[in-house]
């Protein structure tokens, strides 16, 4: 018998991902884990009002989303802990700019450029509807088609309420293979 728990969110886990954005003229990043799909053309960013980051993304309407994986998980969480009102996190990462002026980390293995298209306030969060500009992954995480291999990439997911970052798991078969 299942129980009642609640309103409670249960689509959990999610890819966790270093948002990097200009803010005041400088690379600042941000530890997200709160992202969705919006449709094969659009992605949703889902950050607390007061993060400093979001000053930036209003500002030029423009965000990268750095899928992390457990070799930068170190670098990543403590990008979480630290406000970039209260200090620089511009040196945080290697990085470079991407062909839509987007700070991107160089260790991340697959990133994105977007554009904020709409903002959606829900209660203490704004949620950055983007487009995505440009992807970017290296190589190493490709199948020999061009497709990113999440097998290879295994991005680090974060689970909530318990706050834990999670491994991806294995493949179990392939998507409507079990319904024919």
């Amino acid at each position: 018998m299942k129980k009642n728990i609640g309103s409670v969110l249960a689509l959990y886990p999610t890819p966790l991902a270093v948002i990097g954005a200009i803010v005041n003229g400088k690379p600042n990043w941000l530890l997200a884990g709160h992202l969705g799909i919006m449709g094969h053309d659009h992605v949703m960013i889902s950050l607390a009002k007061p993060h400093y980051t979001n000053q930036g993304i209003k500002e030029t309407k423009k965000l990268s989303v750095n899928i992390v994986n457990e070799a930068m998980l170190a670098k990543a969480d403590k990008a979480g802990c630290i406000s970039g009102r209260k200090e620089d996190k511009s040196d945080m990462f290697d990085f470079l700019f991407g062909d839509a002026g987007v700070p991107i980390i160089s260790q991340s293995p697959v990133a994105m450029e977007c554009t904020v298209v709409d903002i959606y306030e829900t209660s203490g969060f704004e949620n950055f509807i983007c487009t995505i500009d440009n992807t970017y992954a290296e190589e190493s995480v490709l199948t020999k088609e061009g497709k990113i291999d999440y097998r290879i990439l295994k991005p680090v997911l974060f689970e909530m309420p318990t706050y834990m970052y999670l491994k991806t798991g294995d493949v179990i078969g392939k998507c409507t293979s079990f319904g024919k």
